[in-house]
């Protein structure tokens, strides 16, 4: 019964978002990828705001149900009936009545099973298509005869495009630039390579400094575009996961004829995105990566390589949890990532049974065992972590959304009361699972 609400919710919220489309017109900019999705379409929001009447998708509303809701600005309404008809209300009411609708909706589109993107692309014919990173281990690849079978699907969102859009690549994934041959029109390639044509270069880490101690504060990179070149701060995330997303977001703003030097002082107010590398201060001050959204081998290994980059005086702690949805590659995945933390933690913690792979994999690499604490509860990892932390530690603190992670997080922020601030998850359907 259950499914059968939700199919009729989705078919109706679909017809509609049809229909809404097809009233305003507004120009659409869909954001795929296995890594980077959410952040690319947050930045790409926090770029464009500036200039253009701009809706985002809320969180990772990405699915046959979230796009739907983001096209007609409603929220999910979980296991509440009002919730939905008031929904399909409003809808309605955009379809009959005027309305000052957005005239750029940014609409990030991600694939859980086979079909899924290649349905929407039926409907949703974007003006900009953005393919962030994939891997060799996609996310959800459990549901897919192959990692191939995830590029097939998301490359439906290219053949998509319309006629004359504009393809935007990350030119540092070569699986990436394999979509150029599904499109014949205007291409913007981004990244760090000397093939882009929106390149990133001198990134470093920013620090703010007490006395002899540095604590990282954000990063900066210098951006160039044909004869224009600015430098960004971003400020509040870590790593060349918030590089490539603002790199990405410059690729879709100078697409449309905007100065690059106003693009990066749009980036100053950027706000970075909710468990994707997001500093938190810590107990005893310390320092929280908090990257707990989601986990993939290839999200996990540069979350690790940002740590290992950072310059502290305390020791380096990474909290790893299980990555889901794997299939046949979870187990040596693992241990991979087990390997890598090992030569970069102080200290190790694991949570889940999934992520026992990857105390095995660290012990392997020769990783003292008496520093390798495994738990199944997040919140209990949580509350032991706080006991072993010191001044001026690093903590890395990564995970797949069903490990719930951020409930770590909260047992070691410095201020749990601006949790629903900072942490993914915090709506009241999730806090009570």
């Amino acid at each position: 019964m259950k499914q059968i609400f939700k199919t009729l919710i989705v078919n109706i919220l679909t017809w509609e978002a049809k229909l809404v489309l097809k009233k305003y017109k507004p120009k659409i900019i869909a954001v795929t990828g296995s890594v980077g999705k959410t952040s690319t379409k947050d930045t790409i929001f926090t770029v464009l705001s500036h200039f253009f009447f701009v809706r985002k998708s809320e969180k990772s509303f990405n699915s046959d149900l979230g796009v739907p809701l983001t096209i007609l600005g409603c929220p999910n309404g979980w296991n509440n009936p009002l919730v939905w008809i008031k929904n399909i209300a409003e809808g309605l009411a955009l379809i009959a009545l005027p309305n000052h609708y957005p005239t750029w909706l940014v609409l990030e589109v991600g694939a859980d099973r086979p079909g899924d993107i290649e349905k929407l692309s039926t409907w949703i014919k974007p003006d900009v298509c953005v393919i962030t990173r994939l891997s060799k281990v996609p996310v959800h690849v459990e549901f897919f005869p192959n990692p191939e079978a995830v590029y097939k699907e998301k490359g439906f969102l290219v053949q998509a495009l319309k006629r004359d859009g504009i393809l935007i690549l990350n030119a540092d994934d070569e699986d990436v630039l394999a979509y150029r041959d599904l499109y014949e029109g205007n291409t913007v390639l981004y990244g760090a390579s000397s093939v882009s044509e929106v390149i990133g270069t001198t990134f470093r880490t920013l620090y703010a400094t007490r006395e002899t101690d540095k604590k990282p504060i954000g990063i900066s990179f210098d951006v160039s575009y044909k004869e224009e070149k600015s430098d960004i701060e971003i400020h509040g995330g870590l790593g060349v996961q918030q590089m490539y997303p603002a790199l990405a977001a410059c690729a879709v703003a100078v697409s449309q004829n905007l100065a690059l030097s106003k693009i990066a002082h749009t980036l100053k107010a950027h706000n970075t995105s909710r468990g994707r590398m997001k500093i938190i201060p810590g107990l005893k001050y310390t320092t929280l990566i908090d990257d707990t959204y989601n986990s993939s081998p290839v999200a996990a290994f540069e979350a690790l390589k940002t740590l290992e980059g950072i310059v502290t005086s305390g020791r380096k702690i990474a909290v790893l949890g299980d990555m889901l949805e794997l299939g046949a590659f979870s187990l040596e995945e693992h241990k991979k990532i087990g390997r890598q933390a090992a030569t970069i933690a102080t200290i190790l913690i694991t949570i889940g049974v999934r992520a026992r792979g990857i105390a095995e994999g660290a012990l392997n690499e020769g990783f003292p065992e008496d520093k390798i604490f495994q738990y199944e509860d997040a919140q209990k990892a949580g509350k032991e972590l706080e006991l072993m932390m010191k001044e001026n530690d690093v903590v890395l603190i990564k995970g797949s959304q069903g490990i719930r992670m951020e409930k770590t997080v909260e047992e070691v922020m410095e201020n749990p009361m601006m949790k629903e601030r900072l942490l993914v998850r915090q709506d009241v359907e999730w806090v009570g699972r």
